[in-house]
């Protein structure tokens, strides 16, 4: 079995200035042997911390666009036999407008995003995606879909910050999401 840690939207140091350490404890103690970041991470120290745990694969966030123009937008992995396709979640320029717009008059709409990153991954089995600060695991359209919600600053503030674990054996996959406070 491999064991991966799943995490987003850690906003260092924009709105919080490090790591929840309960992220490195719960990612040691469940033995990750690979971290996934979705996205919005803002700094290359966030990677460089997380990589003393485990290999980290990241994808860039909207908000990673100065700091991290290096990563990609997205990324498609192989991990005993399951494809798992990794986006930040929040599309292309012109996606990422018409939701801001979207959300000031009728509020956050998240079946637009998962419908995107879905038909992102259309050969994957497992999608992990960020943005949304709001931890979720379903399956929908014969995929696994994963959001870790946000290691740092959760939305709405009600929700705690939290992380995932992704368990990958055999062709088959499964999560969890692991609350932090």
């Amino acid at each position: 079995m491999t064991i991966l840690g799943v995490i987003s939207d850690t906003h260092i140091p924009d709105r919080v200035p490090r790591l929840n350490d309960r992220v490195f404890e719960v990612f040691r103690e469940a033995g990750v042997q690979q971290i996934l970041h979705a996205g919005d991470i803002m700094s290359q120290a966030v990677l460089d911390e997380l990589a003393q745990v485990a290999p980290v694969q990241a994808v860039r966030g909207n908000r990673d666009i100065w700091n991290l123009k290096h990563l990609p937008d997205r990324l498609q992995l192989d991990v005993e036999g399951v494809r798992i396709g990794l986006t930040h979640g929040h599309g292309k320029l012109a996606d990422y407008v018409y939701e801001k717009f979207e959300i000031a008059i009728k509020g956050k709409r998240v079946g637009r995003y998962l419908r995107r990153v879905v038909a992102d991954f259309p050969q994957a089995q497992v999608v992990v995606f960020g943005h949304l600060h709001v931890a979720g695991i379903l399956n929908l359209d014969g995929k696994l879909v994963v959001n870790p919600g946000s290691a740092s600053c959760p939305f709405p503030r009600s929700l705690k910050p939290s992380v995932g674990l992704l368990y990958v054996e055999a062709g088959q996959a499964r999560a969890e999401i692991v609350e932090l406070n």
